[in-house]
């Protein structure tokens, strides 16, 4: 089969465009951490944590394709490899939680998980953080803040907790405790629902909130939400899609961060399962199971569980265990971290630096004492990163200033490094003393410096362009209006 059917403007033409919305990449392969266009251009994907062990990784394309030579039928017939699964799943999570639901996705599991809770407590209200995505389905939007303030608003029976984020949040790193303090928020919240005459069925979170702008949760937190949470009734469920299956490197779940005592009731899992196929789980106890099930309505999933997903799901474990992708999580991730750090300190313009393993946040703002998030400039930053260097980076958090980093897990010391440096570029030519006499003034960069994506036309600004080097030369940007070139680009055309 060809890699390509249509031309890049054919493909446009029937779809969205979703991503680097003014030029998509059209990617037709890709190995490892590598994606390559139509043209045969590579890119350094530092996104795609849904294919966890590296694209294409030829032990998975091998599993994949001699069960499916075999047999793939539905869970209503037995196979060993579901079994198979199950009891290597079962051997990274705390023994209580020894039933598996297997799914398709991370959105399908959540729901479950939903259900679940809703089946044992028998209470319908839940308590989720700020700014949290669970899903695309309706359940979900409900319970994602992110999604939910966008669309009908939020439901009497949600109802939210702050993020627990030391950098910007009610407690911050200077506080002596912030992970009581964030849990007493969620003690206080079931307090005020109970005065309602609601109970609640479940406190829903994940590991390491992503979309919430790569936080790491404060020590003890969980443990006193869970304390309070099932005193009230209800029960903790730990959404691992994003961050599961060995991505901080020192733990297999995120959740584990947390102490060796805690473990939540429910766990969902997702993206990084089938490397990219849909697979996707929820672990919980026998007693949740078994309430589920008391209710007389069979649960039943056609493609959930089946003989090529759970193929697909043992191999991907078997390579994270021989490449030693934890491990590699963690030195590589340590070696981001300090890096961005190092950079941290030679611009004002990088308020926080954060991460575990291969989940790696680096948040842009506009003074460090006051903590204004430079969307703008993040957004610049990532334009630049792909057109200049093509390296695929993108940003989450309430405001979209949080450069996001969860690559394969077989990111490199060497693909780290090149990522930092060409950060570190782009930033250094931005607050070039040249550029600020001719470039707009911004809000975005501090102390002087500038920033790129500034809606004023440059055609506006009095004697633009300015003399150049050569009088022979002419200017060679034909769209000068927003985002027109890159900084570098300007400094090497007047230097």
């Amino acid at each position: 089969m060809a890699e390509e059917r249509f031309r890049k403007e054919e493909t446009l033409e029937m779809r969205q465009r979703l991503f680097y919305s003014e030029d998509p990449v059209k990617i037709v392969r890709a190995r490892g951490q590598y994606l390559f266009d139509e043209n045969g251009k590579r890119y350094l994907d530092c996104i795609s944590n849904v294919q966890h062990v590296g694209h294409c990784h030829p032990a998975i394309t091998k599993a994949a394709t001699a069960q499916m030579d075999i047999l793939n039928a539905n869970a209503r017939f037995l196979h060993d490899n579901i079994v198979l699964y199950a009891d290597r799943l079962a051997a990274t999570l705390p023994k209580k939680l020894s039933v598996f639901y297997f799914v398709n996705s991370g959105s399908e599991a959540n729901d479950l998980a939903l259900r679940l809770a809703e089946q044992y407590t028998q209470h319908e209200d839940v308590v989720v953080l700020d700014h949290a995505y669970h899903g695309h389905l309706k359940s979900l939007i409900d319970i994602s803040p992110y999604k939910f303030r966008k669309l009908a608003g939020q439901k009497e029976w949600v109802h939210v907790a702050p993020l627990p984020d030391t950098y910007r949040g009610i407690y911050r790193e200077e506080h002596p405790n912030p992970g009581q303090a964030y849990a007493d928020t969620v003690k206080h919240l079931i307090e005020e629902i109970n005065k309602k005459g609601r109970k609640i069925a479940a406190f829903f979170a994940e590991s390491l909130p992503s979309v919430g702008g790569q936080i790491i949760l404060p020590q003890g937190y969980f443990s006193k939400v869970a304390e309070y949470v099932r005193s009230a009734g209800g029960v903790f469920v730990a959404d691992e899609v994003q961050t599961g299956f060995g991505r901080t490197g020192t733990h297999f779940w995120a959740f584990q961060l947390q102490g060796e005592d805690f473990c939540p009731d429910i766990v969902t899992m997702g993206k990084p399962m089938g490397n990219g196929h849909p697979l996707a789980c929820v672990a919980t106890t026998v007693e949740i199971a078994g309430a589920f099930t008391a209710n007389g309505v069979e649960y039943f999933n056609t493609f959930g569980g089946n003989p090529v997903s759970c193929a697909i799901g043992l191999a991907v474990l078997d390579v994270i265990e021989k490449e030693d992708l934890r491990g590699n999580a963690i030195r590589v991730g340590a070696h981001l971290k300090d890096l961005l750090k190092k950079l941290q300190q030679r611009h004002e313009i990088i308020g926080d630096v954060r991460g575990v393993g291969l989940f790696v946040g680096l948040e842009l703002v506009t003074d460090r004492q006051t903590k204004p998030p430079a969307t703008k400039t993040a957004a610049w930053l990532v334009k630049r990163l792909k057109e200049e260097d093509r390296i695929c980076v993108s940003t989450d958090g309430p405001w979209e200033n949080v450069l996001k980093f969860k690559p394969p897990m077989c990111f490199s010391m060497e693909n780290a490094e090149l990522v930092v440096q060409c950060i570190d570029r782009i930033l250094t030519a931005s607050s070039s003393p040249l550029l600020a006499s001719i470039w707009p003034p911004s809000c975005e960069f501090p102390s002087g410096s500038v920033s790129a994506p500034c809606p004023q036309s440059f055609s506006a600004l009095p004697s633009f362009p300015p003399p150049l080097k050569s009088s022979s030369t002419s200017w060679p940007f034909s769209d000068v209006s927003m985002y027109c070139c890159s900084a570098s680009d300007i400094l090497n055309y007047y230097t």
